[in-house]
């Protein structure tokens, strides 16, 4: 898993980055949580998916936002963040331009970046929201959301009510022509603490589903 730095909207920004292991390998962006609480690309769930989706044969790159690590720039209240991770993904097709499918995974603060990011980049055709802080966010921009998709919440979870998810899962579902799936992890947290083995589990379950040639979620 080399580092890579790459060019962000106010500086450069760190990754890490494995790369396609054939032509047309689809592609992976893993989006950490909220800077401000100590998330960062190292943080367990989302070397966990980066794992994950290497391990399925995926180009997948993890990195941090601005003002993380080794990433250049501040903090921006989600708005730079949305515009780092465009321009990771930007990055990522640059050197693998033979791509045609890409996936995003993000966990909490994550997950809000990463399905903002669905609304603006059609290749995007799969995500995986872990912990989408649904009670504090604004998610009404998913109109009409344009990719089928899971949410994975902890049902323990007392930062981001599991009912505000649930509640967005139902919106979501009314749409056609899009399948979206929804999971509680029954004594998971926010932070999925003791219960990360089910948490993956339920992604793997999901991925060999939508990876599956006969599946019919394209």
């Amino acid at each position: 898993m080399p580092t890579v730095i790459f060019p962000g909207p106010e500086g450069r920004l760190e990754g890490r980055f494995s790369p396609p292991p054939r032509p047309r390998a689809p592609v992976a962006m893993i989006l950490h949580p909220h800077p401000q609480g100590g998330g960062t690309m190292n943080e367990q769930i989302t070397q966990k998916l980066y794992k994950t989706f290497v391990d399925r044969g995926f180009a997948t790159l993890r990195f941090n936002f601005r003002g993380v690590g080794r990433s250049q720039g501040s903090f921006d209240n989600g708005i730079g963040e949305l515009s780092d991770a465009a321009a990771a993904l930007d990055w990522v097709q640059s050197i693998h331009e033979e791509a045609q499918v890409t996936w995003v995974a993000g966990v909490s603060f994550g997950a809000l970046i990463g399905m903002q990011l669905l609304m603006r980049r059609p290749e995007i055709r799969g995500w995986i929201s872990i912990g989408a802080p649904a009670s504090m966010y604004d998610f009404s921009f998913l109109a009409p959301c344009p990719a089928s998709g899971i949410f994975i919440h902890g049902a323990q979870d007392t930062v981001v009510q599991p009912s505000s998810v649930t509640k967005l899962v139902e919106k979501l579902r009314t749409q056609k022509h899009i399948t979206v799936h929804h999971e509680e992890i029954p004594r998971a947290n926010h932070f999925f603490q003791n219960e990360q083995d089910e948490l993956m589990a339920s992604v793997d379950n999901y991925l060999d589903f939508r990876l599956d040639p006969a599946c019919p979620i394209t």
